[in-house]
């Protein structure tokens, strides 16, 4: 344990050496879709960011950073900041995964006019999409992700200490080929619905093609609607897997993100 000396000769030293280390857990927290957004009030997240790094700095052995109002402290808060936006950008891509694959299911039902105001971002999206983007979330919390993703953010102090620059190329490529991994993942959390309703809207062409006097309208939309609920239920366990399997991916990258090399 690091003795945090609070007299008036080394105070300012100390107070600094918190902000500093604070500085990547505030960017984490930003770019973090747990308490990001309009979620958690901002007073709240600098708080946070704060009393995690005043235990940083207590438990964690780090070197002493940079002086204050120095050219290498001004580099050195812009490496912490983009740690921090890398750890949250990666779990961000991970919760918009469901919401990329219910965008293509409500298409496909005729739901995309169904919308409601989603909390966390206070913008409007799918109704399905805000559906999944809970089933997801209650997984996150359900299975302890979101402790092991604290513990990433921790270890990475140890890993990639504050003030020394070791942010590479490659951890930026390893983000965008997860976006890559983030849109394959979409399209297979939705195929099963897409090719259920395909299927409908197959058979309702056939029938209107056989009986014109129908209303196509009057008929696919209600038989497309309550087609992919069913099928919604049934995939629903395997759905549920695929979530898993998003998070699990997430939580792999950001590990190996802030692996030293």
């Amino acid at each position: 344990m690091n003795a945090l000396d609070f007299g008036f000769g080394s105070i300012e030293a100390q107070l600094w050496q918190i902000l500093f280390l604070s500085v990547r857990c505030g960017a984490a927290l930003m770019a973090a879709p747990m308490v990001g957004g309009m979620a958690v009030p901002a007073p709240l997240r600098i708080l946070l960011s704060l009393t995690l790094g005043y235990f940083i700095a207590a438990w964690v052995p780090l070197p002493p950073p940079p002086e204050m109002l120095s050219l290498a402290a001004v580099l050195a808060l812009l490496h912490e900041i983009t740690v921090g936006l890398m750890l949250g950008f990666v779990l961000q891509l991970a919760f918009a995964i469901p919401l990329i694959a219910a965008e293509q299911i409500s298409g496909t039902m005729g739901l995309a006019i169904a919308t409601s105001i989603d909390p966390a971002s206070g913008a409007q999206s799918g109704a399905l999409g805000t559906f999944f983007g809970l089933v997801l979330s209650l997984l996150f919390y359900a299975i302890g992700a979101h402790l092991l993703w604290f513990e990433l953010l921790i270890e990475s102090y140890r890993l990639l200490p504050a003030g020394q620059f070791a942010f590479g190329a490659w951890r930026a490529q390893n983000v965008v080929l997860f976006m890559g991994y983030g849109l394959a993942a979409a399209a297979a959390i939705a195929l099963p619905v897409v090719l259920v309703l395909l299927l409908v809207q197959i058979v309702t062409g056939l029938i209107a093609r056989s009986a014109p006097s129908l209303n196509l309208f009057a008929l696919g939309l209600p038989a497309g609607v309550l087609a992919g609920i069913a099928a919604l239920i049934i995939a629903m366990p395997v759905m549920v897997g695929q979530l898993r399997g998003v998070i699990e991916s997430a939580l792999e990258q950001s590990a190996a993100l802030v692996e030293a090399r």
